[in-house]
Parts: structure tokens; C-alpha cells; sequence
């Protein structure tokens, strides 16, 4: 097991208290995690949308919340092709479904292809082709920070356990709405992309939320003894994706206070 130690997380945020949640209450646990981890609680989403629009339409500034944004979602993206215990047919099953859903799109598209060209459409200038974004380690060689250590953690924490999974899938329908708002406060057009629109009328996060809870708890009904360390895992991945939105915020405050210099 790897030492979170190692990652810059404090001993004390290794464990939340489990003993009032039972395998029937994991969902409720799993919410309130989410609720407590809200993304649209964080100032980011709304300091994005209150950007000086000359800040905000800069194309080198818009590549840099590509890079930041689509190298979380990689992460996980490319992480969930590691989650544990799902080894039966029924479950191997389901699991295949939630690939097919973000990179087995008609036509060959992804949602990672989808949110490229959404930046791309608003004019980005891209730091690193779709390609380019990789294993981990070689991509936090582009990356610093919160985001760097979110992109390291994921490739840890959904190869053991299954709660970082739950806690991401949770939350997703939340960032999603909040930065497509965000942006759509200047690209109006933003929120009609693909990316958000397939997964908003489709109700696709909505539906992986759904499913990684339910499959979660059928492997603890089995498996009782996994019930405390998927758990502490799904809160240390809701507080490292907090800090990827204080990552996002850092750009936005220093590229306002960048402009605002004589």
C-alpha cells in the first residue's frame, strides 16, 4: 500500500470516522463527503466567471485551464481502468459500460477529444497535444502543485479501493455544471459543446454516480472488511480534487493581477 504520506497529505486526513456508517449507509457517506466537498462551494468557479473579459478570452490563459483541467480529468479517466474487485462477469459488465461512456463515443470520439475541441472553439492556446497526456508521472512533469499530486493520487487510490471512484463520480455533475457556467459567462456558446451537452441531457455523471455507489456496495456486502479504507480513500480524493479548483483559482487570481499591473 502506497504511504499518502508520500504525497503531502497530513496523517490526520488519512481516516474519517466510519463506525457510525454501515454497509447500508455507504451511501449516505459517500454524499455527505460529496456535500462537504461540493466544487461549486469553491471561489474558482465564480472568479472565472467575473474575469475581465480581455483576461478571460486570452488564449495562452485558456490553454493554461486546459492543461490544469484535462489533466485531472485524464487521471481519472485513465484510473478507472484499475479499479479493484470488479472481476465477475456481472461487474466486469457494468464496468465496461462506464469506458464505453467516456472513450467509446460514436465515431470514435472521447469526452477527452470533446473537451480539446471546446477549448480549442474558444480559442486556447493548447500547451500539450491530446496525445501527449499520458502516465502519470511523465505528465506531472507539466504540472505543479495540487494538480500534480491529484494526478499522482488518482493513479494510487482507484487501483486499491473503489471510494476515490465514488467520491470523483459524485461530484462530477456538480463541477461540470459550475464551469460550464463559468465559461459560458463569456463564451456563451461553451455550454452547448459536446462535452457538456451529451453528458447533461444524457445524464451520463448523474448515471456513473449512480453506479459506482451501487457496485461499491455490492463489493463491501462481500467484502465487509474494505468498508474503512474506502471510505478514507473517497475523502482524500474529494480533498485533492479541492485542491485542483485552488490551482485553477492561483491562475485565475495571477492573471488578473497581471493585467491589472501598470
Amino acid at each position: 500500500m502506497s504511504n499518502i504520506r508520500g504525497f503531502g497529505l497530513a496523517e490526520g486526513n488519512r481516516r474519517i470516522d466510519t463506525s457510525c456508517y454501515s454497509i447500508d449507509e455507504f451511501p449516505v457517506a459517500i454524499r455527505a463527503i460529496a456535500e462537504e466537498h461540493r466544487p461549486s462551494r469553491l471561489p474558482f468557479f465564480r472568479n472565472l466567471a467575473a474575469l475581465d473579459r480581455e483576461i478571460a478570452t486570452d488564449a495562452t490563459f485558456l490553454g493554461q485551464i486546459h492543461l490544469i483541467y484535462q489533466s485531472a480529468m485524464h487521471a481519472t479517466r485513465a484510473a478507472v481502468y484499475y479499479l479493484p474487485h470488479l472481476d465477475n462477469p456481472a461487474l466486469r459488465k457494468r464496468k465496461l459500460q462506464i469506458f464505453v461512456d467516456d472513450d467509446g463515443l460514436p465515431g470514435g470520439d472521447t469526452h477527452h477529444y470533446q473537451l480539446t475541441q471546446a477549448f480549442r472553439n474558444i480559442g486556447a492556446k493548447l500547451v500539450l497535444d491530446d496525445e501527449e497526456f499520458g502516465e502519470p508521472e511523465e505528465l506531472c512533469r507539466r504540472l505543479d502543485g495540487e494538480t500534480a499530486l491529484f494526478v499522482r493520487l488518482a493513479q494510487t487510490l482507484y487501483s486499491r479501493s473503489l471510494g476515490a471512484w465514488c467520491a470523483v463520480e459524485a461530484m462530477s455533475v456538480d463541477w461540470m455544471s459550475a464551469f460550464s457556467e463559468a465559461l459560458s459567462a463569456h463564451f456563451p456558446e461553451f455550454a452547448d459543446e459536446p462535452y457538456f451537452k451529451e453528458c447533461f441531457s444524457g445524464m451520463v455523471e448523474e448515471r456513473h454516480a449512480t453506479e459506482s455507489v451501487s457496485i461499491t456496495q455490492i463489493v463491501l456486502e462481500t467484502r465487509p472488511i474494505l468498508l474503512s479504507e474506502t471510505l478514507s480513500d473517497a475523502k482524500i480524493m474529494a480533498q485533492a480534487l479541492d485542491g485542483v479548483w485552488t490551482h485553477l483559482d492561483r491562475v485565475v487570481q495571477n492573471a488578473s493581477r497581471t493585467i491589472q499591473q501598470p
